[in-house]
C-alpha cells in the first residue's frame, strides 16, 4: 500500500516537474532567440558601419571585394544605391538581382538609420536576418545578411545549455521530493491502514499523534473518532446486554407468576365445581371446602397486592415522604404489629434497643414495610419456642437496623439469589405458610428506594440475621426524594 502511494506521488512530482522544464523550455527558447537575433543585429549593425567606412567614394565595385567584406562580416553583403539598385552582392550577380528600393531594411537605411528584418530571400531560397546601415559615400546602403538557419542553430545551441542546467537543478527538488513522497506515503499508508481497523472494528487501535502537523491534526481526529466509536460501541454493548438481561427477566416473571397464579386459581376453580356438583350439602366437607377456596383467594389477594407494590417501587411511581425519626420508635411500632402473631407462635421477640436519640431520615411506611416483612418471614421459619430479636446501632453517617431469628436458617448456596423475585429456599414450607415469593425483592427495592443497603448472615440450624442501613442525617438522605435505582 506505502509502495503505491509513493509511486503515485513520485510521479505527480514528476509530471509537474516535466511540465515546468517544457514551460521554461518553451520561454527560455524564446527569449534566448529574441536576445541573440537582437544581439546578432547590433553586431551586424555595427559591422557594417565599419565596412561602409572602407567603402570607396567612385569607382565600381568589384565581387572580389564584396566577397572580402563577406567574409569579413560573416555573413552576405549586398551594397545597394539609394534608388534601390544592387551594386554589389557577395553571393548572387547583381546584374539580375531585382530593384531593392521597396525592402524594409533598406527604407531604414535610406534614411540615416539602421534597419533590420528577417524575411525569405527570393534571390537565394534561403530565410535571412537583414541589417541595413547607411553608406554615404556611396549615396545608398550597405546591407549584411545571416541565414537563419545559422541564428537558429546558435539558438539550439543555448537552448540545450539551458535545458541541461535545468534539468540538474531539478535533481535535488527530486531528491526533496522523494523523501517528501516517501515520508507522506508512509503516514498516509498509517492513517489507511487505522481507518482499516475501524471499519473491521477494532476501535481500540491508534495513530502515534507527536506532531503538530496536518497530519498529526488528522491522526488526533481519527484516534478521537475511534475513542467515541469505542465508547459508543461499548454503551451498545451494554445496553444490549442489559436488555438481555431485562428480557430474560421478563420471561422468568412471567413464567413465575403464571405458575404461582396456576396453583391457587386451579385449587378455586375445582373445589369450587365440586361443590357445586353437590358437595355444597354435605356438611362433614363443604366448610373445609370453602375455608380452602378461601384460604386460595386471600393467597391471590397477596400476590396481587406484592406484585402491585413491586411495580410501584420499580417504576418510581411510589411516593415516599422523608422526616427524621426515632429509630426506638420504629423499631417498637414494628414489633407491635407482629406481636400477636408471635405469641401465637410461641416467639419470643425482644428489642435491643438502640441510643436514645439516634434518628434516621427516611419514610416511616416503607421502614414499617421493610420490617414488617423482615420479622414476617422470621415468624414463619422460626419454631415455637424461638425467638426473634430487633435492633439497631450507629454506622457512620447511617443507623444499621437488624433483624435476628433463631429459626431454621438458610444454605449458603442459596444467599447470593436471596432477594431475587419468586425464589424461595423450601418452596413447599414457603407456599404452606402463605408466602408469596415477593417479600425478600420488595424489602430490596424499599432498602434502595431509601438510600440504604441490605445483606443477610445465615447458617443452616443457628438462624439468620438481615442487616439494612438508613441515612442518618437529613443530608446524606435529601438526594433520595425522587429516588433513582435499578431494579433486578
Amino acid at each position: 500500500m506505502t509502495g503505491k502511494i509513493f509511486l503515485k506521488l513520485i510521479l505527480g512530482v514528476f509530471c509537474l516537474l516535466l511540465l515546468a522544464l517544457v514551460a521554461v523550455d518553451y520561454l527560455a527558447t524564446q527569449v534566448a532567440k529574441d536576445t541573440y537575433i537582437q544581439n546578432l543585429t547590433q553586431q551586424l549593425a555595427d559591422k557594417g558601419r565599419m565596412l561602409a567606412l572602407s567603402l570607396p567614394s567612385a569607382g565600381p565595385l568589384d565581387d572580389e571585394h564584396a566577397r572580402a567584406m563577406a567574409q569579413a562580416a560573416g555573413g552576405r553583403i549586398t551594397v545597394v544605391r539609394a534608388d534601390g539598385k544592387v551594386l554589389v552582392d557577395s553571393e548572387a550577380n547583381a546584374a539580375e538581382m531585382e530593384n531593392h528600393r521597396t525592402r524594409p531594411e533598406l527604407i531604414q537605411a535610406f534614411r540615416g538609420e539602421a534597419g533590420s528584418s528577417i524575411r525569405h530571400s527570393a534571390t537565394i531560397g534561403v530565410s535571412f536576418l537583414y541589417v541595413a546601415v547607411p553608406a554615404k559615400s556611396l549615396d545608398g546602403a550597405i546591407r549584411i545578411a545571416v541565414p537563419l538557419s545559422e541564428i537558429n542553430q546558435q539558438v539550439n545551441r543555448i537552448r540545450g545549455k539551458m535545458l541541461v542546467s535545468t534539468a540538474l537543478s531539478f535533481l535535488p527538488a527530486i531528491v526533496i521530493a522523494a523523501v517528501l513522497a516517501r515520508a507522506i506515503s508512509r503516514r498516509l499508508g498509517a492513517i489507511m491502514a487505522h481507518a482499516g481497523e475501524l471499519a473491521r472494528g477494532n476501535f481500540r487501535a491508534r495513530l502515534a499523534t507527536a506532531d503538530s502537523s496536518e497530519f498529526g491534526q488528522l491522526a488526533r481526529t481519527l484516534n478521537d473518532t475511534a475513542e467515541h466509536l469505542q465508547q459508543t460501541v461499548a454503551q451498545l454493548e451494554r445496553e444490549h446486554t442489559e436488555l438481555e438481561k431485562v428480557e430474560r427477566v421478563r420471561k422468568d416473571f412471567v413464567i413465575n407468576v403464571s405458575h404461582e397464579l396456576r396453583t391457587p386459581l386451579a385449587s378455586i376453580q375445582g373445589y369450587t365445581e365440586t361443590l357445586m356438583d353437590g358437595a355444597l350439602h354435605d356438611a362433614d366437607h363443604n366448610m373445609r371446602f370453602l375455608g380452602i377456596i378461601r384460604h386460595n383467594a386471600e393467597r391471590l389477594a397477596r400476590l396481587t397486592e406484592d406484585l402491585l407494590t413491586l411495580s410501584r417501587i420499580e417504576q418510581k411511581r411510589q411516593k415516599f415522604e422523608f422526616e427524621s425519626h426515632l429509630v426506638d420508635g420504629l423499631l417498637k411500632d414494628a414489633i407491635d404489629q407482629v406481636r400477636p402473631i408471635a405469641e401465637k407462635n410461641d416467639i419470643h421477640l425482644e428489642e435491643d434497643s438502640p441510643p436514645e436519640d439516634a434518628e434516621a431520615w427516611c419514610d416511616s411506611e416503607a421502614v414499617s414495610q421493610i420490617l414488617g416483612n423482615l420479622l414476617d418471614n422470621a415468624i414463619k421459619f422460626t419454631p415455637a419456642g424461638g425467638r426473634i430479636t430487633v435492633g439497631a446501632r450507629p454506622a457512620g453517617r447511617h443507623v444499621e437496623l437488624y433483624v435476628r431469628d433463631t429459626g431454621i436458617g438458610i444454605p449458603a448456596e442459596d444467599l447470593p439469589r436471596l432477594f431475587e423475585r419468586f425464589y424461595r429456599v423450601d418452596k413447599a414450607r414457603s407456599r404452606e405458610l402463605g408466602g408469596t415469593g415477593l417479600g425478600l425483592s420488595i424489602v430490596k427495592h424499599l432498602v434502595a428506594a431509601l438510600d440504604g443497603t441490605i445483606r443477610v448472615e445465615s447458617a443452616v440450624n443457628q438462624g439468620s440475621t438481615f442487616f439494612f442501613t438508613l441515612p442518618a442525617e437529613e443530608v446524606a438522605g435529601r438526594e433520595q426524594l425522587n429516588p433513582e435505582f435499578t431494579a433486578s
